[in-house]
């Protein structure tokens, strides 16, 4: 028995054990398991390959197809009879599930445009609904699929180089040189889904938890092109997927906002995002809201959310729209993660502000008053014009301006202070016109307040004037009483 074993490990490999590294798949749809050519509808030609024995019943189980082949071009659907389709799409997926070598653009040419016109007749054969697909065709489809789309992708341009991390916008993205051939995959796939012929039962055995995580987990490409809406579409069809999802997504904004703050994909994110936003129903589930005090309001402190405020303002603003209870959080979230000496950042969070104010209701604006009128006049009184106009720019907005009227008692004083400074010290003389009308409306509202305002407003002033000139008196008399003890030692500033 031991020599037998000895014989059996010296035996000669034959040349279908050679691999090249311009083909790469998982192994043909509809032969039964992984690598194995065995299938008689196999469409790779493997005359050209030296040394093949077509009737060998031990197919090679590899990943990778040998150097020498050739790949023949199928007929099109119309050609053949509606009973060979089924065996005709069969036959294309297979074409399909080899990934060639985008390397080197001169190699394979061939074999890359037959593959691609392929792809095209499948989205084609999918889409017009010719005729409804069997299950065992899904299967091999989404097989395929599997084999294109999950891949590797490459570390970012900040990973493993030794460099400093450079801010994202300023980044060149990886695009993906196998994108003529990954497009249609992704175009095939969301064809499939959105089709009215496709059956939900059949569709989730194989769109399974395993393919909707691997399909989150390329939104981590680079590639601005990667069709990512396709996840959206599963949320809206596969109800059983929904949970995963939005922890998934959950998890990825963890990730983000306390470890990594690098992901290519939080917009795209964000973006599906609000539209599952949109169709949540009231009440609004606890989990909803946790996940809007957890994951959302803190996505607003990375230093690269200028890349997706958009998508983020307006999911925070739907979760208002939704439920204007939340306003008051939401309010007091943003104050929290207030950029202190990012200009172009506190511009953003004002415009937001704005949004999530004209959905707020005067009992939860009236929860926040105070503090958030005290953001306001520091905006008010910044240096930088951009954010002391877009500030005032909140006055041109019919329901602040009504909330604001009914609750002038206290916001008044609060800002009256910053009013007067940008008229009596701010450099840039836009701001002085946008102040000035803002003064007028609140004298238009309620002379009386205003007036009262302005006294306090002069009062505290005198009071500040005879604050500093007893401050200037005690340093002279500091002044004389050294000069008197030793006038020649004493340093003057």
């Amino acid at each position: 028995m031991f020599k037998k074993i000895i014989k059996g490990g010296h035996k000669k490999h034959s040349k279908s054990d050679s691999i090249d590294g311009s083909f790469h798949g998982y192994g043909l749809p509809g032969s039964g398991h992984p690598g194995s050519g065995s299938n008689s509808s196999v469409v790779v030609n493997y005359a050209s390959w030296p040394g093949h024995n077509a009737k060998s019943s031990n197919p090679c189980p590899r990943t990778t197809l040998p150097p020498m082949f050739a790949v023949e071009p199928l007929p099109l659907f119309k050609d053949v009879a509606v009973s060979d389709r089924q065996n005709l799409f069969l036959r294309k997926l297979q074409i399909c599930c080899f990934r060639l070598d985008f390397s080197n653009t001169l190699k394979l040419v061939r074999e890359k445009e037959i593959k691609r016109q392929t792809l095209l007749e499948l989205v084609d054969f999918i889409q017009s609904g010719s005729g409804k697909i069997t299950e065992r065709c899904q299967e091999e489809m989404i097989k395929m699929v599997v084999v294109n789309i999950f891949r590797c992708l490459p570390p970012a341009s900040h990973e493993n180089t030794g460099q400093e991390a450079k801010d994202p916008e300023d980044e060149e993205p990886y695009l993906e040189p196998s994108w003529p051939h990954l497009q249609l995959v992704y175009e095939l796939l969301l064809r499939y889904i959105v089709s009215s012929d496709t059956d939900t039962k059949v569709a989730k055995k194989h769109i399974d938890h395993t393919f909707v995580s691997k399909l989150i987990d390329l939104f981590g490409s680079e590639d601005p092109r990667e069709i990512k809406m396709i996840l959206h579409r599963i949320y809206g069809k596969f109800m059983v997927h929904r949970p995963l999802i939005r922890k998934a997504i959950n998890n990825i904004f963890y990730r983000f906002i306390y470890e990594t703050q690098r992901h290519s994909g939080i917009g795209e994110l964000l973006e599906i995002l609000g539209s599952i936003v949109h169709g949540f129903t009231l009440p609004m589930k606890e989990e909803h809201k946790l996940f809007l005090v957890r994951a959302l309001i803190p996505l607003h402190k990375p230093k690269a959310v200028s890349v997706y405020h958009q998508q983020l303002s307006y999911c925070v603003v739907q979760f208002v729209e939704k439920d204007y209870k939340l306003a008051d959080k939401v309010i007091r979230g943003l104050l929290k993660y207030w950029p202190m000496i990012n200009c172009q950042k506190e511009v953003l969070f004002l415009g937001e502000l704005e949004e999530v104010l004209e959905a707020t209701q005067t009992a939860e604006f009236q929860r926040c008053i105070v503090p958030l009128f005290r953001q306001i006049a520091r905006c008010l009184n910044s240096a930088h014009f951009q954010v002391s106009e877009r500030a005032l720019f909140l006055w041109n907005n019919e329901h602040i301006v009504g909330l604001v009227a009914r609750n002038r008692q206290v916001i008044l004083p609060i800002i009256f202070e910053a009013l007067e400074r940008n008229i009596q010290h701010h450099w840039n003389e836009a701001i002085h016109g946008l102040t000035a009308n803002v003064l007028k409306m609140f004298l238009e509202m309620d002379a009386e307040l205003f007036d009262e305002c302005e006294t306090r407003f002069e009062e505290k002033k005198a009071k500040a004037r005879d604050v500093e000139e007893q401050r200037e008196m005690i340093w002279e008399k500091l002044a004389d009483a050294a000069a008197e003890r030793g006038g020649d030692h004493m340093v003057t500033v």
